[in-house]
This record gives C-alpha cells, structure tokens and sequence, in this order.
C-alpha cells in the first residue's frame, strides 16, 4: 500500500501516510472522520486502484478532469461559439439505460422487498459483490466523491460518498449535486453519509489500452441494502446506474429512510405557480420517465400573466411542515434529462439551460461539433455521427441520438428557477399530480375525491413504456406512484406509508390525475401539450378560488371549462375529458388483478376503494 498515491487538492500523499502528523492541512477534513477514513481504506485494499483523488468539487478539478476525458476520446469538446465549456460522449450500446432486472434490494427477507422488487438474500449478495469488487479498479484512479442531497445545511438533507473509478460519474456528480470539500463540514468527526461504492467493472492490465465506455454488460449489479443504508454498483458507467446520489440515495435508500422517520421520497418534480395577481402556489407531480416532467418543470406559459417556475425535475423529499401543511424539497441540483424531443417549440427554457456548461451523452454530434437529435429541428442536419459515435446513415431508418440520450447540467443555469429552489425548509404543496402515458381512458385532468381516493390514484398509474428502461417499449404497465423502479421496500408498505400522511396534516393538498397523451381514433393527441398545460395548471390551481368550476364523474372531478383563449390549436374538450363506463369497467379489472399482487399488504382503505369506484361505475353506466 506504500506505493499508492493520494491527491488532494495540490496534496500528494503515500496512502499509508494519511493519518501522519505531517500531512497537509487539506487532508484535515477528510481525516476527522474515522468511519470515511475507515471505510475508503476497505474499499482500497479490496479495488486496488493505482491511485486515489479525494475530490474537492471545485471548478478547476472538473475542468481538469474534463481535460482528461477529452485526451482519452471519451468527451469530445463542442463548438466553443455555439456551446461553450459543454462536451459531448457516446456510452457502450449495451449500457444505455437503468436495468432494472439487475437493480437488486437486498433487504433481511423478501417478504420486506416486496413483489415488485428483485430481491436476493443481503449475506449471499455481499459476498458476490465482495468477489466482483475484488481487483476491479486495478490500474485506473479511485475517486472519493462526498455529496449532499437536498440544500448544504438543511435537515432535510443526506450525505452520501461515492467511491467510483469513473472520471465520468465524477464530472455528472458535480452538475447533479452538492458535491466536494463543501460537504466534509456536515459529516465533521461522527457525521453519518450514505456509503456508495461504484464500478465501471473493467480492469486493466499493465500496458492494456482503455476503451472509450469501460462497462462490463455480462455482469451488471446495482444493489440496495436497506437495513445499513448502503449502495453498490457495478458493472454501468451509465446515469442512475453509476450516478447513486440520484436513484439509489435519493430514492431506493431515502424512500426506506421516510418511512422509518415519517416523511416521503418521491419520484416527482416540484413547480411553483404564479397568477396575474401576483398569488403563488407550489404543485408537485409524479409521471414515469419521458411523460413529460421535465417539460412541465421547465414549462413556458402560453397564457399571459401566468408563470411557472422550477423547483426541481425528477425528486422530491416532502414533509409535514408548519400550518399542518407538506413541504418539499428537491435534493438535486443539476437535471439529467431527456434530449430526444426537446425543442425551442416545445421547451424553450431547457434549451436556453443546455446551451452551456453541460455534458450530452448519447445524442449525435455535428459537423461543426455542436449537438443534434430528434425533435431539436425539422432537418437532419449533413454529416451526423450517431449516438454510437459511427457516421450516421439517414437511410437506416435509426435514430440518431439514442431515445434515451440524455443532457447533464446544473439546475443554477435554468432561466425559470425558482428563487425558493435552494430553500432548506422547502416550499408548501398545494397540489400533487399523478398521471403517465394513456392513449386512452384516463381524461385530461381530474381531482381526487378525497386524500384516500388520491392515494388510490397514485397506487394505480399506468402507463406505456419509453426508453428510460432497457426493455419493449410501448407497452402498458403499471407504475404507481412513478415509484415501480424506485421504491426500496414492500409497496404494500409504501402505500399504507402514503395513507398514514393523512393523519399529520391539517391541510392536505389536492390531489390530481392528468394525461397529456389522449389520442382520437386516427391515432393523433388530442391536446397539444407543452406550454398549454398551463390552462390545466390554471383549473388546479384555480380550484379553492372557484370551486363550482367542475362535473362530478364516477372517476373524479374534471373540469367544467377550461381558459382555452388563443390556445395555439383547436381542441375538443369533450373528448378530452370524456368518460366511459365500458373503457373504466375493464380498467377496474386491471387495477383489480394488478392490487392483488400486493395481498395481504394491501391497505384495506385502497380495496375499499376501488370497490367504491366500481360501484359508481355500474350506477352511472
């Protein structure tokens, strides 16, 4: 261990040394912790790495690693005049998206993960990783990476350390994050963090050259451990794989976290919504991945008078708060979103927050080395070299740009930030919105009856699959909560977590069903999205000021009109949000087989539920 190196900042150190009254003064914050200093020394001796960065967050660390990336062909550096300091890299095309048949939580029994979760024995897994983690990082640097989920301070927040042998994962960190030196003072002598152990799974030998996307696709392994709190990773170099401050932490471990302390870890955005008066209110909303939550979180009104701003895109951790009210907070701070789609003609804000400073991983690179992907522009510009880094063939009928390439930037470069975003005692919820991707069905919009029946709503989200996840995509699968892939622990569990909420708040906040993806018979939608969601937000948020503006169905509330002046294409409101018996009878089916995989967890309150549904069902059939 004598020969391995340790940088610090401007430090370099023999690892053996680390604890030597003569280390620098750099080292002192890492060093006062002794389960971290523990901890890295395991993780060391069992990955042989040939070096070690304690890595300080700071700007000439990440320009300098991003150097390195760019002389090792792995980032490609973008036209300086049409996007400044932004890179561009193409993963491995068998490491593309999460892999959910290889995310794993790894709780005492399997009764406590629950059927919707892959579960292998913790004692059995640990040895596993402990053989694949054995050697792995030999001849590449170990990178020491702290981070805080949520605002530097707040008690709302999460430290974690990620330890991972990826220059990549290190730059994403910084834009996802709070990450570096900033963080050691919250851990301090005894602070606690969130160990997170990460591996691209490919060694190298003396004098073997490196390959642009090291992964291991044979052996991929993202694994939870709920009782200690832990993550390990192997084997993915890609996104929520190999970034675990942001799935793993902030969701798998935090939503197991919530439920022991009270609150909830939600896969949900946070907007705030202002009127022409003046009269702001915060909504948060759940949809699965690419149904439109960074389009709504980065959402440019088309109604005037009317702002939306953005307190997050993905993750929410909310709270019961003062007045009995939920209060939420994002513990992100930078968005990894979905390229493919995104436009200035459908979300001019996430256009103006990519067009510096990010990093674009899978879309295809031009010419002039600028960006490109589908949807961006009507014309596919000459000369493109696809996401998989091979001259494009405009005749292969492929896309381009992955459909889930992605954009990595920091939520600070955003035009419609809200000025609360890094508030750590959060912002208060008004509103919660579920919903997903239905051709059919599901209206528009509709409110919840109740807090139970809006709980139901959530626990029955369905919706067509999309490219975030390796697997077919367009078929119909449940997704409640938008939490399927994300929930630590037994969803029955998560449900009755989610009725209990009830109990602390004073004020709950309405609850709402929407569907921006209804289509008429010809197969074309029937709202045009984007920035008209707008006129949906006004009806939300418009409710407690005029609260007859609504038909009661069977379903829910829905609207008895909505504000559609110069809305940019006409609509059938009708058909919007019509409703079918025949259409909800056979969905009460489906919710009815896909409820019993929970038994005997299921609340009795949801069972009830849905019974009260089919009954309003069949009297107004």
């Amino acid at each position: 261990m004598s020969q391995l190196l340790v940088r610090c900042g401007p430090v370099v150190i023999p690892f053996d040394q680390l604890s030597s009254q003569e280390a620098d003064k750099n080292l002192e914050p890492w060093l006062q912790n002794v389960a971290l200093m523990n901890w890295i020394s395991e993780v060391v001796t069992l990955c042989t790495p040939k070096d070690v960065l304690f890595c300080n967050g700071s700007q000439e660390e990440y320009n300098s690693l991003c150097k390195e990336l760019v002389e090792a062909n792995v980032f490609t550096s973008l036209n300086s005049q049409k996007r400044p300091r932004s890179y561009w890299c193409h993963s491995d095309p068998g490491d593309v998206a999460r892999v959910e048949e290889s995310t794993f939580i790894c709780s005492k029994t399997i009764e406590e993960a629950g059927p919707t979760n892959n579960w292998k024995d913790p004692v059995e897994m640990k040895k596993k990783l402990q053989s694949l983690f054995s050697g792995c990082m030999k001849g590449r640097t170990l990178y020491v990476v702290p981070f805080c989920m949520g605002p530097l301070h707040s008690p709302f927040s999460i430290v974690g350390v990620e330890i991972t042998d990826s220059a990549y994962v290190v730059c994403n960190m910084q834009l996802m994050t709070r990450m570096g030196g900033v963080v050691l003072p919250m851990l301090g002598k005894e602070g606690s963090f969130i160990p997170c152990l990460h591996s691209v799974g490919k060694p190298l030998q003396p004098g073997e050259k490196d390959v642009t996307w090291p992964c291991n696709p044979l052996q991929k392994y993202i694994v939870h451990f709920p009782e200690e709190k832990s993550v390990w990773s192997f084997g993915s170099g890609y996104g929520g794989n190999a970034l675990l401050g942001k799935k793993s932490v902030a969701l798998r471990i935090a939503s197991v976290l919530a439920k022991e302390e009270g609150w909830l870890a939600e896969h949900m955005l946070i907007i705030g919504v202002t009127n022409p008066e003046g009269k702001k209110k915060y909504m948060a909303a759940a949809f699965p991945s690419q149904c439109g939550k960074t389009n709504l979180a980065l959402l440019s009104s088309t109604l005037p008078g009317w702002k939306v701003e953005c307190v997050g895109d993905d993750i929410a951790w909310i709270r019961v708060g003062k007045g009995g009210r939920l209060y939420a907070i994002n513990p992100e701070a930078g968005f990894f979103g979905v390229a493919p789609g995104t436009s200035y003609a459908s979300n001019k804000y996430a256009m103006e927050t990519i067009s510096t400073d990010t990093i674009f991983t899978n879309v295809a690179l031009t010419q002039d080395k600028d960006v490109w992907w589908e949807g961006l522009t009507k014309e596919i510009p000459d000369s493109l070299t696809a996401w998989t880094g091979q001259p494009y063939d405009v005749g292969s009928g492929k896309p381009a740009a992955h459909p889930n390439a992605r954009f990595t930037v920091k939520s600070t470069q955003c035009p419609n930030i809200d000025p609360s975003w890094d508030d750590p005692a959060g912002v208060p919820l008004s509103a919660i919105l579920f919903g997903g991707r239905r051709s059919s069905t599901v209206p528009l919009v509709c409110e919840a009856l109740s807090w139970k029946h809006g709980v139901f709503l959530g626990a029955s989200i369905s919706s067509e699959t999309t490219a975030a996840a390796a697997g077919v995509v367009g078929k119909l699968r449940h997704d409640p909560f938008a939490m399927l892939p994300f929930c630590g622990y037994h969803m029955g569990d998560y449900f009755a977590h989610w009725l209990s909420m009830e109990e602390k708040m004073t004020q709950p906040p309405h609850v709402f069903y929407v569907n921006w993806f209804r289509k008429d018979a010809k197969g074309d939608f029937l709202w045009p999205g984007f920035g008209e969601n707008i006129r949906v937000l006004k009806w939300i948020f418009e409710r407690d000021d005029e609260p007859e503006n609504y038909v009661k169905t069977p379903i829910g509330l829905i609207p008895a009109t909505l504000d559609l002046l110069k809305i940019q294409k006409e609509v059938d409101i009708g058909a919007l949000v019509s409703y079918s018996s025949e259409e909800w009878l056979l969905e009460i089916e489906e919710i009815e087989r896909y409820f019993s995989l929970f038994a005997p967890k299921l609340p009795a309150s949801l069972a009830a539920e849905l019974e009260q549904l089919k009954s309003r069902v069949l009297k107004n059939k």
